[in-house]
């Protein structure tokens, strides 16, 4: 069956996510973080996007790049390829080291992007290994020190017009803790692998145990609610999915599934 073609971005501004195959890592040391930032700068000099954000883990990366010439595909295709041809040959491997498909978001509001910003740079926290503004791999200190790859005025931009109180907004701002509806948001589209709505409704169904989704529609809240609740530890449907197949709004599905 024919992959669907991934809608264009109205701004051009992608979240982009590349995992390690199976969950691999794709980072053993220094020299490898490295190696991945300067086939960043190969591919941003032949492709033509701007690099907004990134930050490097142990087996993903996240990006935020402007796809100035609609070469996205291109661009990331060239950039795994690359980096997986030196790490095969570093750790004498074979085979894929990403998933075959990258993920990629459309970024269409100036909100969602300063959100987007900090819950990226924020996942060395998250993840325990060290604070944001020490994490050498990620593009957090490049803006509160000097630029090296990225393209930041946009996203200053968004704080203020004056350069050096922008980056001081834009510490304040990395500092604080992300909105919880924006934080779902963000882990929702992480999620993998995700099913499409055949497959999620063939899933819910068995889980649920019903017929027709939409009969949650027509429960009280409190039956409706030991239905979602059900729902609490799947992987691979979002709750705006939820929403959509049973006819339920997005946070009548959060409500309940807490």
């Amino acid at each position: 069956m024919p992959r669907a073609s991934r809608q264009k971005s109205i701004t051009k501004v992608y979240h982009v996510i590349l995992r390690g195959n199976a969950k691999q890592d794709i980072f053993l040391d220094k020299q490898d973080f490295s190696k991945f930032l300067k086939e960043i700068c190969n591919t941003k000099e032949k492709y033509q996007y701007e690099l907004y954000v990134y930050c490097l883990m142990t087996n993903h990366v996240h990006l935020i790049l402007y796809d100035k010439n609609d070469n996205l595909s291109k661009a990331l295709q060239s950039l795994t390829i690359s980096y997986s041809s030196y790490w095969n040959k570093k750790y004498e491997r074979v085979g894929h080291l990403f998933q075959n498909r990258f993920l990629s978001k459309n970024v269409e509001t100036a909100g969602y992007l300063k959100n987007l910003c900090r819950y990226i740079h924020q996942n060395p926290i998250k993840a325990g290994i060290e604070k944001m503004e020490d994490y050498h791999w990620s593009s957090y200190q490049e803006y509160t020190k000097k630029s090296k790859i990225i393209d930041k005025k946009q996203i200053l931009l968004l704080f203020q017009n004056d350069e050096t109180k922008a980056v001081e907004e834009f510490v304040n701002f990395h500092l604080a803790n992300i909105e919880q509806e924006n934080m779902q948001d963000f882990m929702e589209y992480e999620m993998i692998p995700k099913l499409n709505d055949e497959q999620a409704t063939i899933h819910l169904k068995q889980i649920l145990g019903l017929e027709n989704l939409q009969e949650l529609v027509s429960y009280s809240i409190t039956k409706r609610n030991e239905y979602l609740k059900k729902l609490r530890d799947i992987h691979g449907i979002s709750y705006a999915q939820i929403a959509r197949l049973t006819g339920l709004s997005k946070r009548m599905v959060e409500i309940g599934i807490k």
